[in-house]
């Protein structure tokens, strides 16, 4: 049987709280997941009202990202 991480099971309180799947991700995996979506240069992570804000970069313009409660990636105008 497999033991549950640290991280898994802080992920299962943060679900059973009714804390979105975004707030569940550490920074690392906030990281991976924005560049996996075609973005460099991550940084200023931040939580907010809307969901978690980040800067980045993508085709050579900076940009600002919030990643909403269902983990959706979406650039802020």
């Amino acid at each position: 049987m497999r033991t549950p991480t640290v991280y898994q099971i802080a992920a299962w309180f943060a679900l059973m709280a009714g804390l979105s799947p975004a707030h569940a991700l550490t920074q690392e995996e906030l990281v991976a997941k924005i560049q996996a979506a075609g973005y460099s240069q991550v940084s200023d992570i931040k939580s907010t009202a809307e969901g978690i804000t980040a800067k980045a970069v993508k085709d050579g313009k900076p940009v600002t990202l919030v990643v909403d409660g269902s983990g959706q990636i979406k650039e802020r105008n």
